[in-house]
């Protein structure tokens, strides 16, 4: 069992109240990379969450000043660095990705916490300059109340940190659920801010199946805001269980990303690029590149120095600190990786770097190798679905028109990445991706600075920027006469 002093429970918390004691159930959370078992945790009911909804709802009734919540979001981000090693070790722990991606993952929610405490006066009044139709016209932003908060798995902590540091800068309450495999994340964050002074009921952790919790977040009709980050499947669950409700939804879903190298490319630079893009949390991740589309005036080399880094990244323990990709979440991931792969290749693919690993009998070891394929067309699997794990897919294009319909040709609009020297040729390209990121001669993703968000099946709404704060503001307009 993880013992820490940010775990000093392994329960939600409703109303400033730790809830172990008010859940009968209880759920595993091991290591999937050895399968320890590290806690197990309260198991909580709709009715639990509902109670939580209630608490939120009475908290947003007294309202914060903007200090007050500038000082509880700074002491927050304060608070993630003063504990970045003791919070990188329990990710790690949970969630299996290395122990320096955790601790990247630490500073990266921190910063979310520390750009909201900055930009509070995007919420003050605007008075329009003249008066119309006799009236004095002014914008305000009002808290838009209780918010829904629902996480997955992959970055445990940043992604918490994203809703929960908008949430609370809009003056909503929020009621949070946690991916049932990483929650101790959540746990450990809700202890953070516990010592900041936020008053109780403002944040309420609920923990436990994905359902019952899930429905109760939609039927309450407190609930004004649902955030969710996670499949495009229960982005359109959560779409019908709202609609009488007519809720507020930010949905970030599914991705497909698409990564062109055009000929004219600097390849050590798009080389360096995909490979921390595409292995950071081995795969993954929903802005990690899927697809692969080279020039073919340059596709062989490309595909020659890719070969060549991939064959050197071991994969092994997060915990142990040469290892540069940990183990997939669970089997599931593991069975779909491994039938992406065997798709291509009974397609036509060639493997280039990798093998085909036994599917484990258990969720815990699942280590899958980087893998490197070619000759991929767009009908394979490897490129119809997100593949979610450390495999490289590599097809070839000859026009830039080609490259553009190639890319665009998936339901999805997350994130693209495009790498040339001609910056026309990067205009042309921006205006014609539909993606909602679109980074030219780099493999970053999203910062808290800027909006963040998909196009298409990939959802709706912004998180980071002043777009991801305004998500939880309702708008008012008044006309005083």
């Amino acid at each position: 069992m993880i013992q820490s002093p940010l775990l000093p429970h392994f329960s939600g918390c409703i109303q400033g109240r730790w809830a172990g004691t008010l859940s009968k159930g209880k759920l595993t959370v091991s290591n999937p990379a050895t399968g320890e078992v590290l806690a197990k945790v309260s198991d909580m009911s709709g009715s639990q969450t509902a109670e939580a909804v209630e608490a939120a709802a009475r908290a947003v009734k007294i309202g914060s000043s903007a200090a007050q919540r500038q000082a509880w979001l700074n002491g927050i981000a304060d608070g993630l660095l003063a504990n970045r090693e003791e919070l990188a070790k329990i990710i790690t722990l949970e969630q299996g990705k290395p122990l320096r991606e955790s601790q990247v993952e630490v500073d990266y929610a921190a910063g979310f916490f520390r750009y909201f405490a900055t930009c509070l006066d995007h919420l003050a009044a605007r008075n329009l300059d003249s008066r119309i139709r006799g009236a004095q016209w002014s914008v305000h932003h009002r808290p838009a109340g209780v918010a829904g908060l629902i996480t997955p798995w992959n970055f445990p902590l940043a992604l918490m940190a994203k809703k929960l540091s908008a949430a609370l800068a809009a003056d909503c309450a929020v009621v949070a659920k946690p991916a049932g495999q990483t929650p101790l994340s959540a746990i450990a964050l809700w202890t953070v801010a516990e010592r900041t002074g936020i008053p109780s009921g403002r944040m309420n952790l609920v923990l436990g199946r994905a359902a019952p919790i899930g429905r109760a977040l939609c039927l309450h009709p407190a609930v004004q805001v649902i955030s969710f980050t996670g499949s495009t499947e229960i982005g359109q669950w959560l779409l019908k269980m709202t609609a009488a409700h007519v809720k507020r939804l930010a949905l970030e879903l599914g991705g497909n990303a698409p990564f062109i190298v055009f000929e004219d490319a600097n390849l050590d630079v798009a080389v360096e690029s995909l490979i921390a893009n595409k292995f950071r949390c081995a795969g993954q991740t929903c802005v990690c590149a899927n697809r692969v589309y080279a020039h073919r005036a340059i596709r062989a080399r490309l595909v020659e120095a890719l070969a060549g880094r991939i064959s050197k990244l071991r994969v092994g323990n997060g915990m142990d600190p040469s290892s540069d990709i940990g183990p997939l979440i669970n089997r599931a991931g593991f069975k779909k990786v491994s039938q992406h792969v065997a798709d291509a290749l009974r397609r036509g693919a060639t493997r280039v770097i990798g093998h085909s690993p036994a599917l484990p009998h258990h969720d815990w070891g699942c280590f899958y190798p980087p893998t490197l394929l070619t000759g991929v067309r767009q009908e394979m699997l490897v490129f119809q679905e997100e593949t979610f794990g450390p495999v490289v897919a590599v097809a070839d294009f000859v026009s830039e028109q080609d490259a553009v319909s190639l890319a665009n040709g998936t339901p999805y609009g997350l994130a693209a990445y495009v790498f040339t020297r001609d910056a026309e040729r990067a205009r042309r390209c921006a205006e014609q991706l539909h993606f909602g990121h679109l980074a030219i001669n780099t493999g970053t993703g999203p910062i808290p600075e800027a909006p963040f968000g998909g196009m298409k099946r990939s959802g709706f709404g912004r998180e980071g920027g002043e777009e991801g704060l305004v998500e939880f503001c309702e708008v008012q307009t008044i006309a005083a006469g």
